[in-house]
């Protein structure tokens, strides 16, 4: 599996795409717009002058992108102490005399990297709109060329399984602990200020060194909710902003984004167990839905007693479901899904088994320390919002989930590093506002729900909704082809035309 393969999996893990926070972490909100900045704090910023090189990128290149840094404040209190870079990405419109403007993005996480976004997503793009806006990627803050968060995790994920006890709950606690604690040291001083909120503020400062009075915008997973941010606290300086896998705005933070996504995971599980069924003389799996769904709880629950062995790793209850995780971020990836559930079958019952590339990909950003981990994710979901401190009330939401949610309530009501995380610097940003937006979402999202989808539509009152029924998709926008889709977005961007309601797109 290639490493932006599993960089797209964590990005929806906000993929991780997290608040409301339940029972004790209290969500105090803040609707406030940013007060236009004093010229001198942050004048040596809006006037530097960039130094624009090939971004080293072969596709990105290949488009004609190239690569500049930006340097932003560490901190926005404080504009004349340290500072940091963020790195973006530009491909120029394709028509200099009919301009438009920018298209600023980002892929999700939080943590994703996004100078080469538009590598995929301008597939979405119609030549008029290719032809009017120059398509500028960014890793954000503490991400990937941007002065990147590093706590030298032993893992590249973030989150795990609870197990399937109280044994493997407390096993998860020790693991979240420590990589609170990794981060903390390594990164202490500057995890504060990694946050949704200067991420915002580093995009105003882009869009000002790039000479524009607003910005256009495509986001997608945690991207929307960025976006979100960036129209209440700067609605005069937005203009066509697209939301692509909406988060709930409410429920943003570790714990209601991730306790969201254990229902919609439950649902593609059954819908996987369905198609693997009928496909059951090449996969062997069981020949219904319900067989091949006990196969899988047999296999995680086997493997709490007895790790089991497959090519040098060696996969436990925490570690097996996160296969099945990182596979229904896309129908499409059903049957790569089922292939390493036979391995991991085959490998349980004593065969010696080497797991196959995808498989071996992704057992080795679960189990092994990478040289991009999720640590840039974890700092700024922590850092935006605080949890909840004490392990029984996770154990409690955990045992409660078990009947309906019986391998990814494990996932979703687990504890997380933010339980052992410093209190944020800022309160998380209340969305509330009548901005012009368009929002696209798939009905079977497992990444970002649905019905997240439908709390930013509130949210935002002027924005118009487009929802592509009956697909596990997280993230339309050139990962899933489709003409009514594609349409309403391409037509927004080109035009500024939102559909004249919310509109309904079919499975082509």
């Amino acid at each position: 599996m290639r490493f932006r393969e599993i960089a797209r999996t964590r990005r929806g893990l906000a993929a991780l795409a997290v608040t409301g926070l339940a029972a004790g972490a209290a969500l105090t909100t803040a609707a406030v717009t940013e007060p236009p900045a004093a010229a001198a704090p942050l004048d040596r910023y809006y006037h530097q002058q960039l130094d624009w090189n090939s971004c080293d990128i072969p596709e990105l290149d290949g488009m004609g992108g190239q690569c500049a840094d930006i340097t932003v404040p560490l901190n926005y209190a404080e504009p004349q102490g340290r500072t940091t870079t963020v790195a973006i990405s530009r491909i120029p419109a394709t028509d200099p005399a009919r301009r438009r403007g920018v298209v600023l993005s980002n892929p999700g996480g939080p943590g994703g990297a996004g100078l080469d976004y538009f590598v995929e997503t301008s597939k979405a793009l119609t030549p008029e709109v290719r032809a009017r806006y120059d398509l500028i990627g960014m890793d954000p803050r503490g991400v990937g060329r941007s002065d990147a968060v590093n706590c030298h995790w032993p893992t590249g994920f973030g989150l795990q399984f609870a197990g399937v006890d109280a044994k493997g709950f407390a096993e998860s606690v020790a693991t979240q602990s420590d990589l609170a604690a990794r981060c903390a040291a390594a990164e202490g001083d500057r995890l504060p200020h990694m946050t949704t909120r200067n991420t915002a503020r580093d995009m105003d400062v882009i869009r000002t060194v790039l000479g524009e009075s607003r910005i256009n915008y495509v986001g997608t997973s945690y991207g929307t909710y960025l976006g979100a941010v960036y129209m209440q606290m700067f609605p005069d300086r937005s203009d066509r902003m697209v939301l692509d896998g909406s988060v709930d705005p409410d429920r943003y933070g570790v714990v209601g984004m991730v306790q969201d996504m254990g229902a919609p995971n439950e649902a593609a599980l059954d819908a996987w167990a369905a198609w693997t069924a009928e496909r059951d003389g090449e996969y062997h799996l069981g020949a219904t839905a319900a067989a091949v769904r006990d196969l899988v709880q047999r296999l995680i629950a086997r493997a709490a007693t007895q790790p089991i062995r497959i090519g040098d790793f060696d996969v436990d209850a925490h570690s097996l479901p996160l296969v099945l995780y990182i596979a229904f971020d896309s129908p499409q990836n059903y049957g790569r899904a089922a292939q390493q559930v036979r391995e991991l079958a085959d490998a349980a019952d004593g065969q010696r088994v080497e797991p196959d590339e995808n498989l071996a990909g992704s057992l080795a950003v679960i189990l092994r320390a990478q040289p991009r981990d999720m640590s840039p994710s974890m700092a700024v979901l922590c850092g935006d919002v605080g949890a909840p401190r004490d392990p029984a009330w996770y154990w409690r939401n955990l045992e409660a989930s078990r009947a309906t949610q019986p391998v990814f309530g494990a996932l979703a009501n687990n504890i997380t590093p933010c339980a052992f995380w410093a209190p944020p610097a800022e309160s998380p940003t209340a969305i509330a506002n009548a901005a012009p937006t368009l929002i696209v979402q798939a009905t079977g999202d497992t990444r970002t729900s649905y019905g997240g989808a439908l709390a930013m539509h509130r949210a935002l009152t002027g924005s118009r909704m487009v929802t592509l029924q009956d697909v596990g998709i997280h993230s339309i926008l050139g990962r899933y082809p489709n003409a009514c889709v594609y349409d309403a977005v391409n037509t927004y961007l080109a035009d500024g035309v939102l559909p004249a309601s919310d509109l309904t797109c079919r499975d082509e």
